[in-house]
């Protein structure tokens, strides 16, 4: 089981960070998304750090579920974008950002499902 959790989030982290080049490079492509959706450059600048917060939180082990659960709410966004306004293919992607998405989806869910004896400490946390 701990393998499948550390594989979980390995998959997850690894294409959340490795999407930060092309956010905060200023990519062609990211532009082009984040204009469709009328956010650019703040949007593409808040997603980059979202998906950098949630990456490192997966990577720690205490705060995995923390980390899943934001990655949750920020693939929900990109499918719905996705669906709602991009469509499945971006620019001649061939559907990759949205299978990418999906994966980085699932991967989390299967992580909050895995810790969710954790979810009551989680919301017992104070600061």
């Amino acid at each position: 089981m701990k393998a499948l959790i550390w594989i979980l989030r390995i998959v997850a982290a690894a294409i959340l960070l490795q999407t930060l080049y092309f956010k905060f490079g200023g990519s062609e492509e990211s532009k082009y998304i984040f204009s469709a959706l009328g956010v650019e450059p703040f949007g593409r600048i808040f997603a980059g750090i979202s998906e950098l917060i949630a990456g490192i939180l997966l990577l720690i082990p205490r705060t995995t579920l923390l980390g899943a659960l934001m990655a949750v709410g920020i693939m929900a966004g990109a499918i719905a974008s996705h669906i709602f306004v991009l469509g499945i293919v971006v620019q001649n992607d061939g559907g990759k950002l949205f299978a990418l998405a999906l994966i980085v989806l699932a991967s989390c869910v299967g992580l909050v499902y895995l810790h969710q004896n954790k979810i009551s400490d989680l919301l017992k946390l104070k600061i």
